[in-house]
């Protein structure tokens, strides 16, 4: 590969970084062609993006981004897939799914909105993470819980209250006709 080619393959991944904003480092190696093939099916199935690519345009395209991510250049050994999701967490499971039938993929690190996971034994930690719109919609219901709570208390209580001002009323007028006659 010419050093022009490198340099726009390094361009392009590292947009595709922004762009995504979350990928997932794999171990695919030792993989057979069929296995590789149904990988990439599932991934675009889940508008998983999958690429395999050299670890040293991997560590130069890291290098383009904002934040730290030298941490990410240790694990950069072997063969090396990334996979791009705008989900944190669909490449996680993606790949819980497909381990039910072997080992592989492994993963070695993932980048989720600025934050570095190293590990494969964070696979059950990253498939448990919220999405941003599943935290909002948490935020929201808990911000929305004590004002239900307050409303459905007055309104129980208004009706409580009306009860016993109408049963008040019609003792008083029972008492005032008795008294009367």
């Amino acid at each position: 590969m010419r050093k022009e080619e490198k340099h726009e393959v390094v361009s392009a991944l590292t947009e595709r970084m922004k762009e995504y904003g979350n990928f997932y480092i794999t171990d695919t190696s030792s993989l057979s062609v069929a296995k590789i093939n149904i990988i990439r099916r599932k991934c675009f199935e889940n508008e998983i993006g999958m690429q395999v690519v050299k670890n040293t345009l991997i560590k130069k395209a890291l290098m383009q981004l904002d934040g730290d991510t030298t941490e990410l250049h240790d694990i950069l050994k072997g063969s090396s897939t990334i996979l791009f999701s705008t989900l944190g967490n669909a490449p996680a499971k993606l790949i819980k799914q497909l381990r039910k039938g072997s080992d592989k993929p492994v993963l070695k690190a993932a980048y989720i909105d600025s934050t570095v996971f190293i590990g494969d034994n964070l696979l059950d930690t990253l498939v448990s993470l919220k999405t941003r719109e599943e935290l909002i919609g948490d935020i929201i219901g808990l911000l929305q819980s004590p004002a239900k709570n307050v409303i459905s208390a007055l309104q129980s209580g208004g009706n409580k209250l009306a009860g016993i001002v109408k049963t008040t009323n019609t003792c008083k007028f029972d008492k005032i006709k008795l008294v009367t006659n």
